[in-house]
């Protein structure tokens, strides 16, 4: 009976490894960037649908993620961001593969994140500013890429009609 349950695991163990080895492991830099932005979503305690549409858009745009392979880059930084302890894992990747200008472009994504539903909340701009701080990105740039990221929104809803 014991002997049964043992094998019974270990027939299931090496049936998930042999699933894991099959599928192709995310990019720990898109996991890391869409679980942080994932979190400044949910700051104001809701994921909206303008904010849904626009990281998908930045996922497919940025990272050249076809729609269903962004969702599923999604789903899967859910789990990520559900099981984290702080930000640092996450800053940590980005740090160490990003330039500046990349992170600064990251700053422009988080406030367009930010902004997509039209209103900011207090957590959202605290929490856009921790990671910014995390990643070693000087308040002058932050600045910078809230602006920039207000210039885009404002001409996108212009040529909208909004």
């Amino acid at each position: 009976m014991i002997l049964d349950r043992i094998r019974a695991f270990l027939q299931g163990q090496a049936t998930a490894a042999e699933d894991a080895g099959s599928a192709p492991s995310p990019d720990p830099v898109h996991v890391a960037a869409c679980t942080l932005m994932l979190d400044i979503a949910y700051a104001d305690g809701e994921f909206s649908a303008p904010e849904r549409a626009h990281l998908e858009q930045v996922l497919a745009r940025h990272f050249a993620l076809p729609p269903e392979a962004g969702r599923e880059l999604i789903a899967l930084c859910e789990r990520e961001r559900a099981h984290a302890v702080d930000h640092f894992q996450f800053t940590r990747v980005l740090r160490e593969q990003y330039d500046v200008g990349q992170k600064m472009v990251l700053a422009e994504i988080m406030w367009g994140l930010v902004l997509a539903d039209g209103h900011v909340a207090d957590h959202e701009h605290y929490l856009t500013r921790k990671i910014a701080n995390l990643l070693e990105l000087e308040p002058g740039y932050l600045s910078t890429a809230k602006q920039s990221a207000q210039q885009r929104i404002a001409a996108v809803r212009d040529r909208a009609g909004e």
